[in-house]
């Protein structure tokens, strides 16, 4: 059995997310036609994180198991050949051969991810931006973004999963900052795993911050797990447009 690890990247306004879904366009649906249409044989398409419908990104992982006897091709020849079958909104940046064990989500310590907020209309990169028309504080937002890292229970910023009932809401986050690039705030976080929408609820939070709606003790105390019914942070989530996994570390 053959091995590859794969690095992509994709434009997720147009997929139901990463995992394969019947009768859904898919990111993983996408690839594994183009392997199996190259390799003709029976194959395993595994990613490292899986991004919702509309979310982007620019650095995710996949490994690729040929478990038949299909044609002998070099990581170069299967980088070139997959980019021609695959659609223009998805590429394969990189291909290299990995251990035959080695598998994209098990092994990953950690991923990152990060959000775009814009204080403009952007014409051109609208698909990958919320447009918040509203001034924001960044000096709040940053200061609320420093209480993230460290171990916390994220249950206020959960959105259940019928695929993981009884899921742990404790996640070990790595580092969280709030940057300024031109008319661009941007939120990155890198941890060891999230639970579903937990960016996307933290982002919309972040935001109430700027606003001036939330403030940095009431944020605090929902990173210890207390839930204000006061707040309504499921409506708060921030849509998937502005969201990129960015890479994931092994």
């Amino acid at each position: 059995m053959q091995t590859f690890r794969l690095t992509l990247e994709y434009d997720g306004s147009r997929f139901s997310g990463w995992q394969e879904q019947i009768n859904a366009r898919t990111v993983q649906g996408e690839l594994k036609q183009a392997v199996q249409e190259l390799f003709r044989t029976d194959v395993e398409v595994q990613g490292a994180g899986r991004t919702d419908a509309g979310v982007h990104a620019v650095g995710q992982v996949a490994h690729l198991k040929i478990r038949g006897k299909g044609p002998a091709l070099t990581a170069s020849q299967i980088l070139r050949d997959l980019n021609d079958k695959l659609p223009a909104s998805i590429a394969v940046l990189d291909v290299t051969e990995a251990p035959p064990r080695f598998h994209a989500r098990h092994d990953a310590k950690s991923r990152a991810y990060f959000y775009q907020i814009s204080t403009r209309k952007a014409a051109l990169s609208k698909r990958f931006v919320w447009w918040v028309k509203e001034p924001l504080d960044v000096a709040r937002m940053q200061q609320a973004a420093a209480l993230i890292a460290g171990r916390h229970d994220f249950v206020a910023f959960r959105a259940a999963d019928p695929s993981k009932p009884g899921e742990s809401t404790i996640v070990v986050v790595d580092s969280a900052e709030v940057s300024v690039d031109d008319n661009l705030i941007v939120f990155r976080i890198e941890a060891s795993h999230f639970i579903w929408k937990m960016v996307r609820r933290l982002t919309g939070t972040l935001v109430k911050v700027g606003k001036g709606e939330v403030s940095v003790e009431e944020f605090r105390n929902l990173l210890s797990g207390k839930k204000n019914p006061k707040l309504d942070i499921a409506a708060w989530t921030a849509p998937a447009s502005g969201l990129f996994l960015e890479g994931v570390r092994y």
